[in-house]
């Protein structure tokens, strides 16, 4: 189960399991002495040249034993400022993990965040599963940073950036080819049943595992690491290091322990916090191909039009409906979708397959979400029901998903169809 040539070779369906660990897990850390790599500990102290102290404590968000560690090491070591691995809005989450439970779909399908949405959905819930199994809830040892901090009037800092960013980042930096593998080990993570105990986080200590893991993790997908692993490093590096007072205990991750103190101890330059939290605009390449097609497409028409007549160009306008509209209709209907939805597929899909700005998810899910808005009882069961597909068409909320990622794929295969016909038209 743990970082070997048979778990790498099974790498799509490992993806949450490998990227879990890689960032969460216990790693190696040490006392000031001595080098990451020559001592276990999840305790590092850092002396810095103007005489400050900070405490790194590497922690493993379902562990029962960083828990008490974080308890124990903020009560002894008083610090004046405590930073915890948390942006603003994953406090208030760790605080209510009822909230999310009263987000509005149609304002996030409005927003066009659906995406990011499911990302989380999907990401939250394995670690929730993660933790059922060692009886901890996630991110518990951040939650008792803050509480012991409040308790104890110690100043917190919320070191982290904001996860939207992150994941937004992440995949406007992941190469378009590199996306598809992306997606499918996400999705082939749902049927991953790997288990993990409190004893079995504790292994990952052996050796170098998680820096293998990150090693590999890195040559499979590098710029996946660079945006969650390294520029988070730099992120919280640069805000426990601006932390005010000369004692500070910093609660992290222990999967970025290393980085953090590698770039504290070596003073390395900072990119500014903006530079990373700023959303890399897609090339305009992409955005002219799209077009290019569409002009492409209309253009054919009209000169089929001009030279085989009036008819010939009606029937391949009728096929390019009937092809998109008929396959993203199929995929409606595959979802569960409400017959308006189906109808709304079937309709807007041939406009959609014209534009490169919007699919036709957007009007089928948002659709759905009206026709059959979700119930307070499906909000509650989502996390659980996301990991059973017998429950994906039962669940609302999953519905508006399906109805949400199923129609596009069948009309990109009939607009590629439609295509084939009008080439076959010249």
């Amino acid at each position: 189960m743990y970082p070997n040539s048979a778990f790498f070779a099974k790498w799509p369906h490992h993806f949450l399991h490998y990227l879990y660990h890689m960032n969460e897990v216990n790693s190696q850390s040490v006392d000031n002495n001595e080098s990451l790599s020559e001592k276990k500990s999840d305790v590092y102290r850092i002396h810095t040249k103007d005489n400050r102290e900070i405490i790194l404590v590497g922690t493993a968000h379902i562990s029962q034993a960083s828990k008490e560690l974080v308890h124990e090491t903020i009560e002894n070591e008083s610090p004046d400022t405590v930073c915890v691995e948390l942006d603003e809005g994953r406090l208030k989450s760790i605080q209510d993990p009822d909230r999310w439970k009263n987000t509005d779909l149609k304002d996030v399908i409005k927003k066009k965040q659906l995406a990011t949405l499911i990302a989380n959905l999907v990401l939250g819930s394995y670690q929730k599963r993660m933790g059922a199994q060692t009886g901890v809830k996630p991110g518990s040892e951040l939650k008792e940073a803050v509480d012991i901090a409040n308790e104890k009037n110690i100043p917190i800092v919320l070191a982290d950036r904001d996860i939207k960013i992150t994941l937004k980042r992440t995949w406007a930096c992941t190469p378009w080819y590199r996306k598809f593998n992306l997606l499918g080990g996400l999705f082939a993570s749902i049927f991953d049943k790997t288990e993990i105990s409190e004893e079995e986080l504790q292994k990952i200590k052996e050796k170098d595992a998680l820096n293998s893991m990150m090693q590999e993790f890195g040559k499979s997908y590098p710029e996946v690491k660079q945006v969650l692993i390294d520029e988070r490093d730099q992120f919280l590096a640069s805000k426990i290091k601006n932390a005010q007072g000369d004692k500070v205990v910093a609660v992290v991750g222990a999967g970025h322990m290393r980085g953090i103190a590698s770039i504290i101890e070596e003073d390395k330059e900072l990119p500014s916090e903006e530079s990373i939290s700023v959303i890399p605009k897609g090339t305009a390449i992409w955005k002219i191909l799209g077009w290019s097609i569409t002009l492409a497409i209309i253009a054919s028409i009209v000169l089929v039009g001009y030279f085989a007549g009036i008819e010939k160009a009606g029937q391949l306008s009728l096929q390019w409906v009937m092809f998109t509209g008929g396959g993203a209709m199929l995929g409606a209907i595959i979802a569960g979708g409400h017959p308006l939805t189906i109808l709304v597929a079937l309709v807007m899909a041939p406009f959609t397959g014209l534009t490169p700005l919007i699919g036709v998810g957007f009007f089928t899910a948002l659709t759905q979400v009206y026709m059959r808005p979700p119930r307070v009882q499906e909000m509650e069961t989502l996390t659980d029901d996301i990991w059973h597909v017998k429950r994906w068409w039962k669940n609302r909320v999953t519905r508006v998903i399906l109805c949400f990622l199923c129609p596009g794929i069948p009309a990109i295969i009939g607009k590629i169809l439609a295509i084939f016909k009008i080439y076959q038209a010249f």
